[in-house]
């Protein structure tokens, strides 16, 4: 056996209580600041972006295990306060706990420096403006020497864990940890739009964002993709503002990571955030998919606790209700304009769409015709001191909806539509223009001034029922339709159990069934909004669901997947001939009905081809 693990290790209850020697200390603290080296270039960045730079260098070689370089050209730091720097819980950012309360810097714990030089060789060099030279101080000696240097600070980070190889082993690829360095580097990129960054790898630039407008930046970092599929959010109540922008449902991703949430300045993950965003989407999203999105949220610091996590990527809100409301209902209202009466902007079209255009003209282009802003460095703002929350509720009420009136019922109506001249003139009076036919028994086939457009009637009228009845139901004024020959059916005992045990909720939903025998049901009512549906089909449904997640939860948290289930059964199934009256009057529904871009599903329910792409296609003008 090695003589060096021979000597054995003295119970801890036998030893006596010393004061830990500061080295261990710091590598302690460094468990909690010094994660890998993402890490690493988070707090780097965090006091680069704190000191006022306007341009950012990061070199990274091996994936940031081997070196990390981050130089700003910020203010620098005095001379004399270099030793401090590499201080435990020494830091500029905050004096007071009062100021701990509302912190406005992104790093303030004093930490970050100290824990990387205790786990890894670092060099400070910084100077000020007026200098005549920049310093440069070891973090493992604390000798401080002159360098060369402009103005700013550069901090260079070698050989992370040289002096823990234990924890060294539990790094991943070269590629991995660069993969997580560079997430760390784009969400900084996202945050300050107005700050220049340089990303290099082993040698290499591998990615540069110059100063930008926010939806400039938006489409550098997550592509092209996104800057064509997505509305911009700007929604403000008291002293609580949200902007940024938020993916089409139709340009959704299997897996959540382009969704970037941003607490004055500060990215974070909190699930009371992603729970808002993800339940403003859920009645244009299919439940295994993510929606994109890039969202800043403001509020008075003193509203919220950022003090709750180490890495600070967690935090609490003071009245955590009241901000989950406003998030939610700031990104539904803004899905809900998207194709609400008098003209949205955007289509429901993929992202790689091949010419495809918004049947409501072009969308406001986002690197050019929507008002820019810019996320101004947190020790700017001008944040309104915090008022009680208590009384928001009443400022996050239901949006007015767009839709028909609850009582209309949703058969296709025979409005008399318009005839269309032959040159098109009068396409200009409607968004979705006027119906020209059908496409087997499954599509009508529109002209509006753009050209041609091109509508799944299933999709759409399913879109158009689930919104009258969701309106109905928040109402609680379902209307109910008689039926004039109860329609019965053979139920098993469970049925049968649910009709009697959610009497209550079916009378809520519209429905009438009542129990015949041991075996059989009857329908003998349904909601006047699904009138020539399956009566038998809509009662088990309705009753599966109950069965399934009780009346309570199917009537709030599990609302949107019932109704999506009974505006699919009620909605005209394909192969169904319509004439263009129908046609016509579904097209008007459709303009008139929020978020009639996407099925429930998050399906689109249309598509635009314009003159341009038609021309395009027979090579017209060539």
């Amino acid at each position: 056996m090695s003589a060096v693990n021979s000597t054995p290790i003295q119970p801890v209850a036998t030893r006596e209580i010393r004061v830990l020697p500061d080295q261990l200390i710091s590598q302690i603290a460094a468990g909690e600041v010094v994660e890998r080296p993402a890490s690493v270039v988070k707090e780097l960045l965090e006091n680069a972006l704190d000191a006022g730079a306007s341009q950012l260098q990061i070199k990274l070689d091996e994936g940031g295990v081997r070196r990390i370089v981050v130089a700003d050209d910020g203010g620098g730091i005095p001379v004399e306060q270099l030793p401090l720097a590499l201080t435990r819980h020494a830091t500029s950012k905050i004096r007071s706990l009062d100021e701990l309360e509302s912190v406005l810097s992104l790093g303030f714990r004093g930490e970050a420096l100290a824990s990387i030089a205790s786990v890894a060789q670092l060099m400070l060099t910084s100077r000020q403006l007026g200098a005549p030279h920049a310093t440069v101080i070891d973090g493992h000696t604390g000798v401080l020497q002159p360098a060369a240097g402009g103005v700013g600070t550069t901090v260079d980070v070698r050989d992370l864990y040289f002096n823990t190889p234990a924890r060294r082993k539990f790094l991943k690829s070269e590629q991995t940890e660069f993969g997580h360095c560079l997430d760390v580097i784009r969400r900084s990129a996202l945050a300050r739009p107005d700050v220049a960054f340089s990303v290099q790898h082993n040698g290499r630039v591998v990615e540069h964002w110059n100063v930008a407008t926010p939806a400039q930046r938006v489409a550098r970092v997550l592509g092209e993709a996104f800057a064509d599929a997505h509305l911009p959010i700007e929604e403000q109540a008291a002293e609580l503002c949200l902007r940024g922008f938020a993916g089409l449902p139709t340009a959704s991703r299997g897996r959540a990571d382009q969704q970037y949430f941003f607490v004055n300045g500060r990215f974070v993950r909190d699930k009371l955030l992603t729970h808002a965003v993800r339940s403003a989407y859920e009645d244009v999203l299919h439940g295994e998919r993510f929606p994109a999105y890039v969202l800043y949220l403001e509020l008075p610091p003193q509203l919220v606790d950022v003090n709750v996590h180490p890495s600070k990527i967690e935090v609490r809100f003071r009245d955590a209700r009241s901000i989950h409301q406003f998030v939610f209902h700031a990104v539904q209202r803004t899905l809900a304009r998207a194709a609400g009466a008098g003209g949205a902007t955007h289509a429901a079209q993929p992202a790689a769409s091949g010419g495809l255009e918004p049947a409501y003209g072009k969308p406001v282009d986002p690197l050019s015709g929507h008002r820019s802003w810019v996320p101004q460095p947190m020790q700017q703002r001008a944040l309104p001191v915090a008022q009680p929350l208590a009384a928001y509720d009443a400022l996050f009420g239901r949006a007015a909806p767009a839709g028909p009136a609850a009582g209309v019922p949703p058969a296709i109506p025979s409005v008399r539509a318009e005839p269309v001249a032959a040159d098109g003139a009068d396409t200009h009076a409607q968004p979705l223009g006027f119906a020209l036919g059908q496409l087997h028994g499954i599509y009508i086939l529109a002209q509006n001034a753009q050209g041609l457009v091109l509508v799944d009637m299933h999709a759409a009228h399913e879109r158009i029922l689930y919104e009258q009845f969701k309106q109905a139901l928040g109402a609680r004024d379902v209307p109910v339709q008689p039926l004039l020959i109860p329609v019965t059916f053979f139920a098993d005992p469970v049925e049968i159990g649910t009709v009697e045990e959610h009497r209550d909720t079916l009378t809520a939903l519209g429905f009438d069934l009542a129990v015949l025998s041991p075996t059989t049901l009857a329908v003998r009512a349904i909601p006047a909004l699904l009138d020539g549906a399956d009566a038998q089909a809509l009662a088990r449904a309705v009753l599966a669901d109950l069965r399934n997640f009780g009346g309570s939860r199917v009537l709030t948290e599990r609302q949107h997947e019932l109704l999506g289930t009974l505006a699919c059964h009620s909605a005209v199934r394909a192969n169904r001939r319509l004439t263009l009256e129908e046609m016509n009057a579904l097209l008007r529904q459709m303009e008139a009905t929020e978020r009639a871009d996407q099925c429930n599903h998050g399906r689109p329910t249309w598509y635009q081809l314009t003159l341009a792409d038609l021309d395009k296609l027979f090579m017209r003008g060539r």
